[in-house]
């Protein structure tokens, strides 16, 4: 099984992707109209769409497919995805938009990059320009019987990225404003890529309190009930990280002991340690990239050791 219910207008489907359980999610919202939120890569659609088939979506019904943000494990699938649904429009930020519409210089930095992880997730295919909504920050989209998605602008992870609220539940899909949720080990990880704008992140997480949202829903990876403590918690984890890469900062061993560093430092890395040691993904694509793009941020903003 690839779907579970998660209310009766929700379902949260485990892409599986790369062959990682528990790791990127697509969420289906049903009203009187079906929207997809997050795609995955490419390599995981045949996964989506039998999570589709699981909960009893016909592919010609779905209306809409939202994306957080176009990086590769959020959005690489949708031009792929669209395909297989025939009336669905995208719903992308328009900084995000040309880039899925003709993709192949961001399929080029990803190789950039992620190396051999990007073919791991797969090619972009390219998403047809007439099937693309620009998602603005405070849009509504009404799926009806009271299910709505307030487009939210989240930026700081990337500068096109975006949140919605669904209102009926009071609910937050995150993208990676929120970090990367790993829930058999209740931790949280920063995400924090290059290029990083990291006080617009603190900005974007004081703007996810003030909802009160009661829930997470993560896509990276399902959904927390402790909405507003796991906010204020991961900007707390965002202070110690920055803290401790500075610190590290003139470290002769670079990243490398930068990563040593953060495993003292924070509980949530040492609680997850094994699993970003033994997983290529998390390791290189996650946590190597977060400390590269604080770096980056405080060597740009003069900041030193």
């Amino acid at each position: 099984m690839y779907s579970r219910r998660l209310n009766n207008h929700l379902y949260v489907i485990d892409l599986k992707a790369i062959g990682i359980t528990n790791f990127i999610a697509s969420y289906v919202l049903i009203g009187d109209k079906t929207m997809v939120v997050e795609t995955g890569p490419t390599t995981s659609i045949k996964n989506l769409l039998v999570g589709l088939d699981e909960i009893g979506i016909s592919k010609d019904t779905v209306d809409y497919v939202a994306i957080t943000h176009i990086h590769i494990d959020h959005a690489g699938g949708a031009g792929t995805l669209l395909k297989h649904l025939p009336k669905a429009r995208l719903l992308v930020h328009a900084e995000g938009a040309p880039h899925l519409v003709r993709p192949n210089k961001l399929w080029k930095q990803t190789k950039r990059v992620l190396g051999e992880i990007a073919d791991m997730y797969g090619k972009i295919d390219p998403v047809p320009e007439r099937r693309i909504i620009i998602a603005k920050e405070g849009t509504v989209i009404d799926l009806g019987e009271g299910i709505e998605l307030k487009i939210l602008e989240t930026l700081g992870h990337a500068s096109h990225h975006l949140s919605y609220h669904e209102t009926h539940g009071n609910g937050i899909f995150t993208g990676d404003a929120a970090g990367v949720y790993l829930p058999t080990l209740d931790v949280v990880i920063p995400t924090t890529p290059p290029p990083c704008h990291l006080q617009i992140a603190f900005t974007s997480l004081d703007r996810l309190k003030k909802l009160a949202p009661e829930r997470l829903y993560y896509t990276h990876f399902g959904m927390r009930e402790d909405a507003v403590p796991k906010l204020e918690a991961y900007k707390t984890q965002l202070t110690l990280w920055s803290r401790t890469v500075i610190e590290g900062m003139g470290d002769e061993g670079g990243v490398d002991a930068i990563y040593e560093r953060l495993l003292e430092e924070d509980a949530s890395m040492r609680k997850a340690a094994s699993v970003i040691r033994n997983n290529l993904v998390f390791r290189r694509g996650i946590v190597e990239q977060s400390i590269k793009g604080l770096i980056g941020y405080f060597k740009n903003h003069g900041i030193k050791a």
